[in-house]
């Protein structure tokens, strides 16, 4: 319990800032909505998705499970920068000095970073809607979809947490925090049917826990044009259970290693 007491001091005290430097909400903002801009008037016409054809309005649905993947995963940059500023500033050696869980200013800090997700998920969704993105399955599955973006945002979150811990500057972990995203992203399902891909990046882009959140939100939004061939692979024939399981893995594995080098880094 004091655990979880001292976490959600250090929680209040992210949001708190969080409040009074708006600008980096805005920001955050920013980026989403221009990928969900191009991607449905540029690109929406000369993407063919099978079942949908070269429909925009059927790529607008099949992108936007992937758009608001991508959204929660490159709030990782901003967690691993957070954290290097506070180490930077020296922060963090104040926090080490005072009588609290070695994993509360980690915990709080990527709770904070989840409610500023869900913040932009909430902005993100009403964009969505305003270009004419439907779902087409009932409140409840929409919201275990959402539910699923966020703890992937989570535990990529605390991706960036360790990448916050291991380098000197806040600059550096926004460029850490990046430079593995962008074909983490790309080489996926989010923008275009794996099918076309070159086979082994069809394996690379099947197997990833990227891949496996946006087919389970499109399959929870009801995104998934008739007659969509679902790839064989067993992340993308069971995107739920993967989705679960990839998230709670990367939580698992990556909370240790970032309170080990906090606590390392301690001694």
């Amino acid at each position: 319990m004091s655990s979880v007491s001292d976490s959600l001091v250090i929680a209040r005290r992210n949001v708190i800032r969080m409040t009074r430097i708006p600008e980096m909400i805005v920001f955050g903002l920013i980026q989403p909505i221009m990928f969900v801009v191009l991607f449905s008037y540029v690109f929406g016409g000369s993407i063919n998705v099978p079942g949908a054809g070269l429909s925009p309005s059927g790529y607008r649905e099949f992108l936007m499970a992937g758009i608001f993947a991508q959204t929660v995963t490159f709030a990782t940059a901003g967690a691993g920068a957070g954290i290097a500023d506070d180490m930077h500033k020296g922060l963090i050696d104040r926090f080490r000095s005072l009588p609290m869980a070695r994993g509360a200013v980690l915990t709080g800090r990527t709770l904070a970073d989840l409610v500023q997700t869900t913040l932009t998920l909430v902005v993100l969704a009403i964009v969505a809607v305003l270009v004419g993105w439907r779902t087409h399955e009932n409140l409840g599955k929409v919201l275990a979809g959402f539910a699923l973006l966020l703890l992937l945002g989570y535990a990529f979150s605390w991706i960036g947490a360790l990448i916050g811990l291991s380098v000197r500057t806040p600059e550096a972990a926004t460029s850490g925090g990046l430079i593995w995203l962008f074909p983490l992203t790309f080489i996926s399902n989010a923008f275009v049917p794996s099918e076309n891909m070159p086979t082994f990046l069809q394996t690379i882009a099947n197997w990833n826990p990227f891949s496996a959140t946006v087919q389970a939100c499109r399959e929870l939004f009801g995104n998934l044009p008739d007659g969509y061939p679902v790839p064989e692979a067993w992340p993308m024939q069971h995107a739920v259970w993967a989705s679960l399981l990839w998230s709670v893995l990367i939580i698992v594995v990556f909370r240790t290693l970032a309170v080990r080098k906090y606590r390392r880094a301690d001694g």
